[in-house]
């Protein structure tokens, strides 16, 4: 699977998306700062997107209002081991209450992941960040061993709220 990310005016997305009602695509943002999701095993209609692969992915898109996206940027090296953590996680997000969905995207250009999670709304994400199972997901594992460095630079994370319809 395919995942294409754009940016664009609130109004170009709107209309690049009225125009192609059959494709999987979610709008989020507001008039300063909105982006365009598309999900597909075949091309973009986008001209230059984000190009990623879906490399782990549960839920839909159907009751998102809150998207969260957290950038990590991974070496050559680290990617493996990057995505076997990844596809080997416990899944726990998935039992949230409010949680919508995870897409796990590979870059096909660049060195950073994203880590897409879908929420119903923003409030559902903050709760989330206060239960236990956040922070056994983020915490940082304690071995004898230094893990090799596979982050080749700072992550950040991105928000987003659904795009109103008018």
């Amino acid at each position: 699977m395919n995942f294409y990310i754009t940016s664009g005016t609130l109004e170009f997305l709107k209309k690049l998306m009225t125009k192609h009602p059959q494709e999987k695509i979610l709008l989020m943002g507001d008039d300063d700062s909105a982006v365009l999701f598309h999900e597909t095993s075949g091309k973009t209609i986008f001209n230059q997107p984000r190009k990623y692969e879906v490399i782990n992915s549960v839920g839909s898109f159907d009751k998102a209002g809150y998207a969260v996206l957290n950038h990590i940027p991974v070496t050559d090296e680290g990617r493996p081991l990057f995505e076997y953590q990844f596809k080997n996680r416990q899944g726990k997000i998935e039992h949230q209450p409010g949680f919508a969905a995870i897409r796990v995207l590979r870059p096909l250009v660049s060195n950073t992941y994203v880590i897409l999670t879908l929420w119903e709304n923003e409030a559902a994400f903050s709760k989330w960040k206060e239960t236990d199972a956040f922070q056994m997901a983020h915490k940082k594992q304690k071995t004898g061993a230094q893990p090799p460095n596979i982050f080749a630079g700072p992550s950040y994370i991105t928000t987003y709220s659904i795009a109103e319809e008018e």
